[in-house]
């Protein structure tokens, strides 16, 4: 009943930039920590940065300075703004929630399908 969706992911130009949009929907009490993970050709699935209900950020530190992590807990939401993308950027990015169905339940993770990011000349 829970779904992840992602969306704006492409092709951009090295140094371009794009941004990820993510809406959870479904049955939904709260959610506590929103996230971004990527994998790239040949690597393991690594964290991009997560974000607390609260707004505590844990951001890796190859992309500290270029990408921005948001969420608007009214809309379900959380977005990642990519600015001066390289080629070492390109990879599936995946799109993560930690939430409660009712105020019963416990916390349980779920994953979107991943959107593909390439960045290329």
């Amino acid at each position: 009943q829970v779904q992840l969706v992602e969306s704006g992911g492409g092709l951009v130009q090295p140094g371009g930039s794009l941004r990820l949009s993510c809406a959870a929907s479904g049955s939904i009490f709260r959610i506590d920590d929103m996230g971004w993970y990527r994998q790239a050709p040949g690597k393991q699935r690594e964290l991009v940065a997560r974000i607390t209900i609260g707004g505590s950020l844990n951001v890796a530190g190859t992309v500290k300075g270029r990408f921005t992590i948001s969420r608007d807990n009214a809309k379900n939401t959380v977005s990642l703004q990519m600015n001066n993308l390289k080629p070492e950027d390109t990879a599936v990015y995946y799109c993560t929630a930690d939430l409660q169905k009712t105020y019963a339940s416990a916390l349980q993770t779920y994953w979107g399908q991943g959107t593909q990011v390439t960045v290329s000349s």
